[in-house]
Order: structure tokens, then C-alpha cells, then sequence
């Protein structure tokens, strides 16, 4: 999840919001109002040069916002009480009236989901470049408050499901997830600019570590941590590696196969360290390797394709995390990754569909080459030689 210093922060925000809950309310306009928002931008934006809009209104509405209407008016659910329990800050549109909670909902969405310009979100809706910026972080603040169940580690039940969705698809015993990194990239003022910050592909960023299930939904991730680290001293950094090291994850029953012990793990790639609970590729450059680790690496390498794909679909369809970001205040970029990923989780968990046409075209680190760790765990590497054995059996 997000850094651990974030947590209290987020307490203290929810103590405000209580004491402002006898604050009279800001009234929103009725309820028959509430759809005038999206009438208004709809005509205004459908026919506009440089969109490729669906011309059904349903997905039109998907197009700008990448949720449908029934998962969108779930979010408004989870975020409404905090948005209109605070007090009066003058967020009110360029006929004089106030926002309903539906538009501030639409104006966060559109900004996160195009990457555009405060200024460019604001024209369309009709409102100020700084009404954009208080909107949006209000609605950050928010969602990641109330929707954090979105987002958790899986208990038993979910997990069984989960290995039996990798299993099945590809022949892996015993798989719990696939793990994989991504840069966020983002410009800084020179007083701020460090090594640190910068990656190996001379670019400012910021780290995101996700690890995905069989349906590309995240059950785990981190932020906040500079590009220049590499995506092994990454994980060993995080909250996951002390946890599963020290037996508290990844804990799950063992599989028996023939004579072999399986025990949980994910898959990773070959930046990261073979551990007794993260599985890597066998290397082949420069190496011969054998028919059962040649179908091992290509039963693996489908799996970890997933945390691929789900890392391209989140920065396709939350366009602010593929763009470069001007001068970003480090200390909330987290908070933005945080509420992309759970958005991500909301469409899925909503029975809703992430749309492929908007992912990311090439790798959603384009221009990074993989940097592989050489770290070798030798029980990591028997119960790798067990996983080959298994699965060269089982193709045979």
C-alpha cells in the first residue's frame, strides 16, 4: 500500500470531517439538477476536434470517464458524504451555482483519466483552473479514505480462487500473484532535483510496485519511493518483502507434487531476486538451458504478463500517470498513484470492464531496459527445478 506515514495523516482527516458534521450543509440544488452537469458537457465535448467520441451516449460516457454510469454513481456513493460535509469553499461554476457532488466526481475522473491540463478540464466542465485542483484533491482525499477495502491483501477464500485461476490458465501450482514496477515520470524544480529521483534512463520518477491476481485486479502495492532505486531494493524496502521473509504472507497451505513440497509465492521478472516466495525466470543469456526450463519460462513468463498488462491498463486508462507530471508535490503523488489503482480495482469489483483499446500500445515502461538481479536463493532454486519438473510432466 501507499507509505506507512500517510496512515495517520489519513486518521486525522477523518476526526475533521466528523467535527464538521453539524456545520449546516451546503445545499447541492435538487436532485433533478444533478444530471444537468453531464447533459451540458456532453453536448459541449462530444463533437469536439481531437476526441474520437463513441456516438452512444453510454459509451461516450466510458470514453471521458473510463467507468460506466451505474460504477460512477457507486463512487459518488462512497465519496459523497465527505464532499459535502465539509465547509463552503466557493466551488461554484460560471452560472453562479453550486457544484453537486456528481460534478466534482466527473471534473476528478476527467482530470485523472486524460492527464490533461487544469486548465483544459475546466473549460470543458465550465469552472476555474483552481476549482479543477480543489476538486480533484478533495475527491483524492476522499476515495482513498472509503474505498481502501478496495484494495487488500486476500483472505483465505479469495486466495484459493486466485491460485486456482493461475493454475488453471497456466499450470502453475501454488501461485498467489504476479509483482512487477513501473515509473511514474514527472519534472522538478531544480532545488528539488537529486540523484535519487533520477532513474536510469536519466528521467525524474517515482516508483509504483503492484502485485496483481489472475484477473489483473491489485491486491498489493507501494509508492512514493525514487526512481533511481532499482526494482529489487524496491521490494525490499516495502511492507510485502519484511512480511513474507518473516512468514506472515504467502503462508497459505503447501501443495505436495510427487515427492516435491510447493509452497505459496508470486512470479516476478528477472529484476527481481529468486526467493522461496518470488519465483523468477531461468536466465538464458550466454546459458543452455533445458526443455523443462524452456516451458517453465514460457508458462511463467504468461503469468507475469499479467502484472504487465494490468500496469498498461492502469497508465492507459489513468492517462495522469503516463504523462510526465509538472512539478508534483512529492508528498501527495502517492496519494494520487493510490487512488488510480483502487479506481482500477472499483471497475473490476463493480462487475464493470477495463477498456483494452485504452491501454498503453508498448510496455508500460517504455524505453526502460530490465535490470536483473542476480540474487539466488538455492531452496528458491530447488523449488524452482520441482515447478519445471511439474510442468514438463504435465506437458508431456
Amino acid at each position: 500500500m501507499a507509505p506507512l506515514h500517510k496512515k495517520s495523516k489519513t486518521k486525522k482527516k477523518t476526526k475533521k470531517f466528523k467535527k464538521h458534521k453539524q456545520v449546516s450543509l451546503v445545499p447541492v440544488g435538487p436532485r433533478t439538477s444533478e444530471t444537468d452537469w453531464w447533459d451540458s458537457f456532453w453536448h459541449k465535448n462530444s463533437t469536439a476536434p481531437g476526441y474520437s467520441v463513441p456516438g452512444d451516449e453510454a459509451e461516450g460516457f466510458k470514453y471521458f470517464f473510463r467507468v460506466s454510469k451505474a460504477t460512477f454513481e457507486y463512487i459518488c456513493s462512497l465519496v459523497r458524504e465527505d464532499l459535502i460535509s465539509r465547509p463552503p469553499s466557493g466551488l461554484i461554476n460560471i452560472e453562479g451555482r453550486l457544484l453537486s457532488v456528481e460534478k466534482q466526481v466527473a471534473i476528478a475522473l476527467r482530470r485523472l483519466a486524460s492527464g490533461e491540463s487544469q486548465v483544459s478540464v475546466g473549460a470543458a466542465f465550465g469552472v476555474g483552473q483552481s476549482t479543477v485542483s480543489q476538486v480533484t484533491w478533495r475527491f483524492i482525499e476522499a476515495l482513498e479514505e472509503r474505498a481502501r477495502h478496495h484494495l487488500n491483501w486476500p483472505d483465505f477464500n479469495r486466495m484459493q480462487e486466485i491460485k486456482h485461476g493461475f493454475e488453471a490458465s497456466f499450470g502453475l501450482p501454488n501461485c498467489c500473484g504476479a509483482i512487477d514496477a513501473t515509473h511514474i515520470m514527472m519534472t522538478l524544480p531544480a532545488v528539488q532535483t537529486s540523484d535519487d529521483w533520477c532513474d536510469q534512463e536519466k528521467n525524474y520518477s517515482m516508483l509504483l510496485q503492484g502485485i496483481v491476481d489472475h484477473e489483473m485486479r491489485f491486491i498489493d502495492i507501494m509508492t512514493g519511493f525514487p526512481g533511481g532505486m532499482s526494482f529489487s531494493r524496491l521490494l525490499k524496502c516495502s511492507a510485502f518483502f519484511k512480511l513474507s521473509e518473516n512468514g506472515e504472507r504467502l503462508n497459505g497451505n503447501v501443495k505436495a507434487l510427487g515427492g516435491d513440497v510447493i509452497r505459496e509465492y508470486v512470479v516476478g521478472g528477472c529484476s527481481h531476486p529468486l526467493l522461496p516466495w518470488l519465483v523468477t525466470p531461468y536466465e538464458t543469456d550466454g546459458a543452455n538451458i533445458s526443455v523443462s526450463q524452456s516451458t517453465f519460462n514460457h508458462k511463467h513468463g504468461d503469468a507475469k504478463v499479467l502484472a504487465v498488462k494490468a500496469f498498461s491498463l492502469l497508465k492507459g486508462s489513468w492517462r495522469i500517470l503516463s504523462k510526465v507530471m509538472w512539478r508534483p508535490d512529492k508528498r501527495k503523488l502517492p496519494s494520487i498513484i493510490l487512488t488510480c489503482c483502487l479506481l482500477h480495482n472499483i471497475i473490476l469489483d463493480c462487475g464493470d470492464t477495463l477498456q483494452p483499446d485504452v491501454a498503453l500500445s508498448g510496455h508500460h515502461d517504455s524505453g526502460y531496459k530490465e535490470q536483473c538481479c542476480k540474487q539466488v536463493d538455492p531452496l528458491a532454486r530447488t523449488m524452482r527445478d520441482n515447478l519445471a519438473k511439474h510442468l514438463q510432466q504435465e506437458c508431456s
